[in-house]
C-alpha cells in the first residue's frame, strides 16, 4: 500500500528524467512536497496523442467513470497489480490509461501485533533517483459536464527486504520500461505483465521517522528527519515475526 509520498525535484529534473515536452514558459518554481496525501493534486506523466510524453495534474483518489456520486464512493488510492485487469474499477484504465507518478520517496507504517502501535518509515531509493510509480488514470465526468482527472498507484507484493515493514509495495516502473507502460495503444496486458513485480531488494532504503508525518498539516522537511525506530512490545514480538 502507498498512502503518503513525497516529490522534491525541480521542473528541469522532471523534464529530463521523463523526457517530457517542455512548455515555452516554465512557470513558477516547483515547490518541494514532503507529505503528499490522498485527495491532493499530484503530478502524472502520460503518453500524448502524438507519442510525446506530457505532464498533467490529477487528483489522487481514483473515481471510476461509472460512479454516480463520488461523495458516497470509497476513496481508491491504490490498485493491486495482481487483480487490476479483472476489477470493474480498473480493467479499462489498465488497458487504456496507464500513467507514471513521479516521487522521491513514500511513507509506510510498520504495525506491531495486538497493540497496533506503528513506526512510520520514509522509504527512498538507495541511489536517490526519481521514482516512477505505475499509476492508472480515469477522467470522471459529473452530471453538469464537469471533469476531474483522477488517479491511483498500482501496488505489488513486497520484496523480501521490505516484507517485515509491510506486505505491499508501490509498483516501480524502471526508465527503460517507461514507453512499454505508457503506450497503451501498442502495449497490452501481455506486454506489461513482466513489469508487475516488486523492485529488487536493494532498491529502497527505509528510514524510520517520527509520527509527525501522520498529520497532513505537517508538510515540511522535518517529517523526513530520521529517528530511532520503535520496537515491538515484548508480548507482540513473537506474533510480529510469525507473520513473515
Amino acid at each position: 500500500m502507498c498512502g503518503r509520498f513525497a516529490l522534491q525535484v525541480t521542473w528541469a529534473e522532471l523534464y529530463d528524467w521523463f523526457n517530457l515536452l517542455r512548455p515555452e514558459t516554465e512557470g513558477p518554481t516547483m515547490p518541494a512536497r514532503y507529505n503528499i496525501a490522498p485527495t491532493q493534486p499530484i503530478m502524472a506523466v502520460q503518453h500524448g496523442f502524438d507519442g510525446a510524453r506530457e505532464g498533467l495534474l490529477v487528483r489522487w483518489g481514483f473515481i471510476p467513470a461509472w460512479v454516480k456520486d463520488p461523495g458516497s464512493f470509497t476513496l481508491i488510492i491504490n490498485a493491486r497489480s495482481e487483480t487490476a485487469a479483472q476489477k470493474p474499477s480498473f480493467k479499462n484504465a489498465i488497458r487504456r490509461r496507464r500513467i507514471l507518478i513521479p516521487a522521491t520517496g513514500f511513507y509506510e507504517w510498520q504495525r506491531f501485533g495486538k497493540n497496533r502501535k506503528s513506526q512510520p518509515y520514509f522509504v527512498k531509493p538507495a541511489n536517490d533517483e526519481i521514482i516512477a510509480f505505475g499509476g492508472l488514470l480515469e477522467t470522471w465526468i459529473g452530471g453538469d459536464g464537469s471533469e476531474v482527472d483522477t488517479a491511483c498507484i498500482v501496488t505489488t507484493e513486497a520484496n523480501e527486504n521490505f516484507a517485515p515493514i509491510h506486505h505491499r509495495l508501490p509498483l516501480v516502473v524502471q526508465k527503460p520500461d517507461f514507453d512499454t507502460w505508457l503506450n497503451c495503444r501498442d502495449n497490452g496486458l501481455d506486454a506489461i505483465e513482466p513489469l508487475m513485480k516488486p523492485v529488487a531488494n536493494d532498491y529502497f532504503e527505509p528510514v524510520p521517522v517520527s509520527e509527525a508525518v501522520n498529520k497532513v498539516a505537517n508538510a515540511g522537511p522535518e517529517v523526513q528527519d530520521p529517528v530511532e525506530p520503535a520496537e515491538a512490545p515484548p508480548e507482540d514480538r513473537d506474533e510480529q515475526f510469525s507473520l513473515f
